[in-house]
């Protein structure tokens, strides 16, 4: 018998776009070449028994800091790409902090990408940063490969005389004109630095230092009060607009408005605020502190409800890790020295899986467009990335739906294990993950391929001279 696939996935519950089927799915030169109720085993060089288990299309994270360069002890290529790939994860963004030097020039867009060179479990790209003073570089970014921009409503923290800076009104409204003429992205961090650094003194000033004091200093309002001017701003400038981590549903209804105005805006949010709360943030301690804060759970749940309306394009993990000591209260540390950032990315999908599709009984369908469909869409991969057909990457995480297990520090592959979840117990766990068809993860068996990760290319809309070109 003739070898036309260099390995068929088979016997697994794939999940289509249309829906869920048991199928097989051939893979030849690292793309899906067929996908039938059955292919003979005969036909290729290597079989995956997928029986039983789901099939989705490999996780997009498009909100990762693995912060190099020079904070690779904090994380690094190596450790965050493994911890994805573990995950289900088989592509992602690298935003352009917490490195040093950001991501705001071509000179350490190419630093990183040396860095990332041969070093990536999975496949990447960079995110560029909008800052004050960069708006000449922005244009140079994009033509150079980066698929959207980053900036700062409040103040991102970091460490470093070469930090990543919060944007002004000015820098913003620019900079927004200016990405809009080249057709580009640009994402927010969404809070008023002016209600977050205020609420903050006073909290310090009055002992309320703890936990629940950093909750209160960075309301609902805060975040809302920043959507609200953003899409005020992408309105006028026309510039497509994107907010990472919203945390309210106050939030996401903005937003819906906004779209139904013909604002071209989207908005993730992450696992942490879908399955935390202020109380967990309380209890769990500095491991669970985020910027947006964990909200109460009637707002959690109402943001599941806003998710099974569509209401939320994506969800991406915001892992954003550091070393122990740096999360650590005590000795004169109080919870607002903490360092703010979650790491998480390994448990996305898993979380949502369970969470989402065993818990609440969320249509398999809507959480693969969710964490690859919309994310390829929206950052220009969908050509090759996003979804499971013939033709496109084959990228696949393969879950067991029935497998849960108590997550504990020995799972995670992150540099430093640090995890909010860590002690939850995981409805369902990730089996193995493909990379372009390669097996880059198996349970049991840990990271089996460790560097074949590519750049993403963007191959639905190109930049040159200032023109989208489709």
């Amino acid at each position: 018998m003739v070898v036309r696939f260099d390995l068929i996935v088979s016997g697994g519950n794939v999940v289509l776009p249309e829906g869920v089927r048991r199928a097989d799915i051939g893979i030849r030169d690292g793309k899906i070449a067929a996908i039938a109720d059955l292919l003979p085993e005969g036909e290729a060089a290597d079989v995956l028994d997928a029986g039983g288990r789901l099939v989705l299309p490999g996780m997009i994270d498009v909100h990762v800091h693995f912060n190099e360069p020079n904070f690779g002890h904090w994380e690094g290529f190596e450790t965050g790409s493994a911890a994805l790939a573990a995950g289900g994860c088989t592509a992602y963004l690298d935003m352009p902090l917490n490195g040093n030097p950001p991501t705001v020039n071509l000179e350490a867009l190419r630093m990183k990408a040396s860095l990332a060179e041969g070093r990536s479990v999975v496949d990447y790209g960079f995110w560029g940063g909008l800052v004050p003073g960069n708006l000449d570089q922005l244009e140079a970014l994009a033509q150079a490969g980066v698929p959207a921009f980053k900036a700062f409503l409040s103040d991102p923290g970091g460490e470093g005389e070469g930090r990543f800076r919060q944007v002004d009104d000015f820098t913003l409204y620019e900079g927004m004109k200016r990405i809009a003429r080249f057709g580009g992205l640009l994402a927010l961090h969404a809070e008023s630095d002016a209600l977050t650094g205020g609420l903050a003194e006073q909290a310090r000033a009055n002992g309320h230092v703890d936990a629940r004091g950093f909750a209160a200093s960075r309301p609902v309002v805060a975040e809302t009060e920043a959507v609200a001017k953003a899409l005020l701003y992408a309105k006028d400038t026309g510039c497509r607009l994107h907010f990472v981590h919203i945390s309210t549903p106050e939030a996401v209804e903005l937003v819906a408005e906004a779209k139904l105005k013909g604002v071209d805006v989207t908005l993730e949010t992450c696992p942490h605020y879908l399955v935390l709360t202020e109380e967990d943030m309380e209890r769990i301690g500095p491991a669970a502190k985020c910027a947006p804060p964990l909200r109460d759970a009637e707002r959690r749940e109402r943001l599941w409800e806003l998710l099974a309306e569509g209401g939320i394009d994506m969800v991406a993990s915001d892992h954003s890790p550091s070393p122990p000591e740096l999360k650590r209260t005590g000795a004169g540390r109080s919870f607002f020295d903490a360092w703010g950032g979650i790491a998480g990315a390994q448990s996305s999908l898993e979380l949502l899986l369970g969470e989402g599709v065993l818990a609440r009984g969320l249509p398999l369908t809507l959480i693969a467009d969710l964490v690859a469909g919309a994310p390829a869409r929206r950052f220009g991969f969908a050509e090759s990335k996003g979804k499971i057909a013939v033709g496109m990457d084959a990228d696949l995480a393969i879950v067991d739906m029935a497998a849960p297990y108590i997550l504990t520090e020995e799972h995670l592959l992150y540099r430093h294990r640090i995890s909010p979840y860590a002690g939850m117990e995981m409805k369902v766990r990730v089996a193995a993950t493909l990379s372009r068809g390669k097996v880059v993860y198996r349970m049991g068996s840990g990271i089996t391929e460790s560097s074949g990760g590519e750049p993403l290319r963007q191959d639905i809309r190109r930049v040159k001279a200032g023109t989208v070109i489709s």
